[in-house]
């Protein structure tokens, strides 16, 4: 499962130039793609992550903050452009295997107490944002994906390893 998390001032998605669902204060928003083989552990590392990622102002998480999270699938997330100039959605879970998912990621973000809005599973959606900062981060559940690497010069703290 992939997610792209991004803090904003504001958000709304539209379906048909009707706002469906949007951020009723600074918070979050997530487009989230499910990937062939995703299941409840995916799901529950993304809520788990989006819940308590410490992003917004002041270094806080939308839980600590009360924060609105805005939630919109997007299988193009998991596009493959290794080969050609076409990508191959073959990486993607078909919708009767996504939809659950990402419902789940909802429901999930609810029980955290989190007030989420979103988008319309498979709809044609227009989704507006206004990226504060900007900070935006990727997550991704799938397995080896978060090796660490070490960074360029300039790019960061490190920190020294223990003796």
């Amino acid at each position: 499962m992939r997610a792209v998390v991004q803090r904003a001032s504001r958000a709304s998605v539209a379906v048909d130039g009707a706002v469906v669902g949007a951020l009723d204060a600074p918070g979050l928003a997530v487009l989230v793609g499910a990937a062939v083989g995703d299941g409840p552990d995916d799901v529950a590392q993304v809520v788990r992550k989006v819940a308590e990622l410490r992003i917004l102002r002041g270094e806080v998480s939308a839980v600590d903050a009360g924060a609105p999270v805005l939630v919109v699938s997007q299988f193009t997330l998991l596009a493959d452009t290794r080969r050609g100039r076409r990508p191959s959605w073959s990486g993607a879970a078909r919708a009767e295997e996504a939809e659950p998912l990402v419902d789940a990621v909802v429901a999930g973000l609810r029980a955290r107490g989190l007030r989420v809005a979103t988008g319309v599973f498979g709809a044609d959606m227009a989704l507006e944002v206004v990226n504060d900062g900007p900070v935006t981060v990727l997550l991704d559940t799938a397995r080896g994906q978060h090796q660490r690497r070490d960074r360029p010069p300039g790019h960061g703290p490190r920190t020294a390893p223990a003796p």
